[in-house]
């Protein structure tokens, strides 16, 4: 995959994070886990833009784990959400 390819999944992923997010109840537990489902699924394609103008090769691969840590956290918040029935799907 060719790193535009890559950047436009991440922002794609972002974009339907944050229509997902629109449809979800206004519960204290709801909106807690929103919030921080929106910051780490954005924040994936923020730093994969930042990673592209990495300094150095080490300085690439650890903003690449920082993005994947982001993506880690995104997948785990999804599932408790929808553990708890806060997402539909």
């Amino acid at each position: 995959m060719k790193p535009n390819q890559l950047e436009e999944r991440l922002i794609q992923f972002a974009v339907e994070v944050i229509l997902l997010c629109k449809s979800l109840d206004k519960s204290f537990a709801a909106e807690h886990l929103t919030k921080q489902l929106i910051r780490s699924s954005t924040s994936v394609a923020l730093n994969y833009g930042e990673e592209r103008s990495g300094e150095s090769t080490k300085d690439f691969l650890h903003k690449m784990r920082i993005s994947l840590k982001e993506l880690r956290e995104s997948y785990v918040n999804m599932k408790i959400q929808k553990g708890a029935k806060l997402l539909l799907n």
